[in-house]
């Protein structure tokens, strides 16, 4: 098993190109995966992502979209694009100051359980926000970290949808760090009503966070978590 993961930043990339790599990365693996079954000894790869996109809201294959609030023109005058997608989940917003990780890996190199690996993702988000001084938890029936769970200030701070087949990954997470929260008002987030969304720099009271130690923090955590080696 290759418990090794390949880290790449991306910078700020369009949201197509992006989803386009992932299929790519994503193909690679499971062809690995079937050239394994002739020769044991090949190893199957695995990745993380780092990217922040432009402004962009995705639909995933469950979602309605009637929780897109703009109309085809609104959105061009937001300078956002739009998406229907393969992951998991409804509607929700990437954009500038938001740190998104899509990790694509062989989960048979570390364990074959998609709602264990949905667990540890949010769990290294957790993990993250508690370096800050804040306490954030899941929200039963709810994927993704939040705060205030159980209060009438609850409130989301970090997204995830994702997808599995044959044991890969793609997808993730998106965590609002310095994210211009005023481009959630456009959507009913993951078709939920009535939830607030908030960002780290908001609930810190502070103009910005750096995105670079909260990256780090975040990879520190994946890693004990999963007992991966970053590369």
């Amino acid at each position: 098993m290759n418990k090794k993961v390949s880290l790449q930043d991306l910078g700020r990339k369009d949201y197509k190109a992006t989803w386009d790599y992932q299929e790519e990365l994503f193909a690679n693996i499971v062809a690995q995966k079937v050239a394994k079954r002739e020769n044991p000894e090949i190893e199957t790869d695995n990745h993380f992502l780092y990217v922040e996109h432009p402004h962009v809201y995705t639909l995933g294959k469950s979602g309605d979209l009637s929780n897109l609030l703009l109309s085809e023109k609104q959105l061009e005058e937001k300078g956002a694009t739009f998406y229907k997608i393969n992951r998991g989940g409804d509607i929700t917003y990437h954009g500038p100051g938001q740190i998104v990780g899509y990790p694509i890996v062989d989960l048979e190199n570390f364990f074959t359980d998609i709602h264990k690996y949905l667990r540890l993702l949010e769990e290294a988000i957790i993990l993250t926000l508690a370096e800050y001084g804040l306490q954030s938890e899941r929200s039963q029936g709810e994927t993704g970290v939040w705060l205030g769970v159980g209060t009438p200030f609850a409130r989301k701070i970090c997204a995830m949808g994702v997808r599995a087949s044959r044991w890969v990954t793609m997808h993730g997470f998106a965590l609002n760090v310095n994210a211009d929260l005023g481009y959630f008002d456009n959507i009913i987030p993951c078709g939920i009503r009535g939830k607030a969304v908030t960002s780290l720099n908001v609930e810190l009271g502070v103009e910005k966070v750096g995105e670079a130690e909260v990256k780090q923090k975040i990879l520190k955590h994946f890693s004990d978590l999963f007992e991966a080696e970053i590369i």
